[in-house]
């Protein structure tokens, strides 16, 4: 066949044959687990409903990295997408993003139940969700060696839980506004542990976790807190921390605390600059050339999202922009 023959037919069928990417959409789902019930819910079955957004130009050939994003009190999936423009993101990193859904017969505000003696266990809501991971990485061929748990808030709480339990199932995870694992010694409790910090020794249950795991956790951390939270006062992202050194075993906890400070260790890397008038203070803790954990405050922050979409409830325009923090985390830690 003459090579200009061949070329004219090449070019009719690449072109009979060409299709431009799929835009991102959303699809949605409900999946349970028998571990999910709740001790302070015994009667709400254990399923919940979620979204997944599946980016543009996503296909099931090519394993996709995950985020799962949870919502926080009075917030629904969609809410969280809309104000954080988390789709924007997925969109241009190829992420597929698992919303979990929380319901009204499980918590009357939507929160997720951080403080339930299951969830903080590794069961309850904590069960909930790794089976609807379980069931996005299969349904789409996902990739199961790049999750990341991230949450705001009560979903940042839960974000916590469930990645200390089931460290092995998760890359990273991010949590803005949120508390640590098992900070409530009971539901009664949770209120003044919002405001006070935790009524446990949370750095004693990152230890036993530990000393349960087959194969000691590599697992980073971001903590994104306002300086100005008085929802969630920022004890409790310092207990957090902690926490995550405490899981990851870092050296750091045994250095001197600086006078005057808020009761971290000192960091391995830190820096400071001002963002819209805002001061903000990062520290980053190290084991070699791995993150391990990273704790950015932000002064002047309330209960916010920083740097989300102001149109919804607990969101705030100002920077530092929260989504390029956890976006530029989670290439870090899955890279």
């Amino acid at each position: 066949m003459p090579i200009r023959l061949f070329a004219r037919i090449r070019g009719f069928l690449a072109r009979l044959f060409r299709r431009a990417p799929a835009p991102g959409r959303f699809e949605s789902g409900t999946t349970g687990s028998w571990k999910g019930w709740l001790a302070s819910a015994p009667l709400v079955l254990p399923r919940r409903d979620y979204l997944v957004y599946l980016p543009g130009g996503h296909s099931r050939w090519r394993r996709a990295p995950v985020l799962v994003l949870c919502h926080g009190c009075r917030q629904t999936p969609e809410d969280i997408a809309a104000a954080t423009r988390i789709t924007a993101v997925a969109d241009a990193q190829g992420w597929i993003v698992l919303l979990p859904r929380q319901k009204e017969s499980a918590n009357p505000w939507r929160c997720w139940n951080w403080f339930d003696a299951r969830t903080a266990d590794g069961t309850g809501e904590s069960a909930i969700l790794l089976a609807q991971l379980d069931a996005v990485r299969h349904a789409y061929r996902a990739d199961s060696a790049r999750v990341i748990v991230a949450g705001m808030s009560a979903g940042g709480a839960l974000a916590a839980a469930l990645s200390l339990r089931h460290a092995a199932a998760v890359r990273g995870v991010f949590v803005h506004s949120g508390l640590a694992c098992g900070a409530a010694a009971a539901p009664v409790s949770a209120v003044t542990v919002m405001k006070r910090g935790p009524d446990t020794d949370v750095e004693a249950i990152a230890s036993e976790a530990r000393r349960q795991m087959a194969v000691p956790p590599r697992l980073p951390i971001c903590v994104v807190h306002g300086a100005s939270d008085d929802v969630v006062a920022p004890v409790n992202a310092v207990a957090l921390v902690r926490q995550y050194l405490r899981l990851n075993d870092h050296a750091a906890l045994a250095r001197p605390l600086a006078a005057g400070d808020d009761g971290l260790p000192p960091a391995d890397r830190e820096s400071r600059e001002t963002l819209g008038g805002r001061a903000v203070r990062t520290r980053d803790w190290v084991d070699g050339a791995r993150l391990v954990a990273r704790y950015v405050s932000v002064d002047g922050l309330a209960h916010a999202w920083s740097g989300g979409d102001p149109q919804f409830a607990f969101n705030d325009p100002a920077p530092p922009v929260a989504t390029e923090i956890l976006a530029r985390f989670a290439a870090e830690v899955i890279a």
